[in-house]
């Protein structure tokens, strides 16, 4: 088994969030953000939030072939991270720690990830059993997971979703004040954006309700240390020596 198709199954199985956050025109006289629009205050959660440290960010969302992937991981903006990603009832630990990805899947997690290599996964899934996966962080696919910053800016990829938000009512996120942003999408989804009315206007929570792709991902800890520590070498697998010990 070469080293392109390790690394290919488990970037099969990674998980990437794409959060929706828009702004948009109805305003308010409410006291928090008093007289500013929904695009507005938007683009400020948006600001804040790309300037934060660090952030924990924790939800799920449904795929559009109907799974749901999960992710629960504190990420800071020199992608030092730690937490848990999963999918399909399989789950995986992840940790980022200088140069280094390191990846810690169940047998479930790794076997979906291989499913179309049944040999190969008859061969390298018993090693992988409690075992922290060692790859480079340089991976596009994987490092994603731990990309703080690259999350936030695909948030603000799509400027078509930056109209026709509006200003909802103050209300709660994890005992913070908050003012909700909603939206109706073209699939009949409705968008939610929860952002903090007292301090920093950081995004607190983001929904999406119906569509192709429902889900809620919520966000704090922010500027929180994220210090994960490096897994005991009699702990780890290495990526690189693993598929070269399973080249034919």
């Amino acid at each position: 088994m070469r080293i392109s198709s390790v690394a290919a199954a488990v970037a099969a199985a990674s998980v990437s969030i794409v959060l929706v956050a828009g702004c948009g025109g109805d305003s308010d006289d409410d006291e928090a953000f008093e007289g500013q629009s929904a695009d507005a205050i938007a683009a400020k959660a948006v600001d804040a939030t790309k300037q934060a440290k660090s952030v924990h960010m924790k939800g799920d969302t449904r795929t559009e072939d109907g799974s749901t992937v999960s992710i629960d991981v504190s990420a800071d903006q020199e992608k030092n991270c730690q937490g848990t990603v999963g999918s399909q009832g399989a789950k995986a630990d992840v940790r980022h720690v200088g140069s280094t990805f390191y990846l810690r899947g169940d047998e479930k997690y790794w076997q979906q990830s291989m499913k179309g290599q049944p040999a190969a996964a008859q061969k390298v899934v018993p090693k992988l059993q409690g075992k922290w996966v060692k790859m480079p962080a340089t991976d596009d696919q994987l490092a994603g997971i731990c990309d703080k910053q690259g999350v936030l800016t695909a948030m603000d990829e799509d400027k078509s979703e930056r109209k026709g938000m509006k200003r909802g009512e103050t209300t709660e996120v994890d005992g913070e004040q908050a003012i909700k942003l909603t939206k109706q999408g073209s699939a009949g989804e409705t968008m939610e954006l929860y952002v903090a009315t007292e301090g920093e206007p950081y995004i607190l929570k983001t929904t999406t309700q119906g569509g192709k792709n429902p889900g809620s991902i919520t966000f704090g800890d922010y500027n929180e240390p994220v210090k994960p520590e490096q897994p005991p070498a009699g702990e780890t697998v290495d990526l690189q020596e693993l598929a070269g010990g399973q080249q034919t």
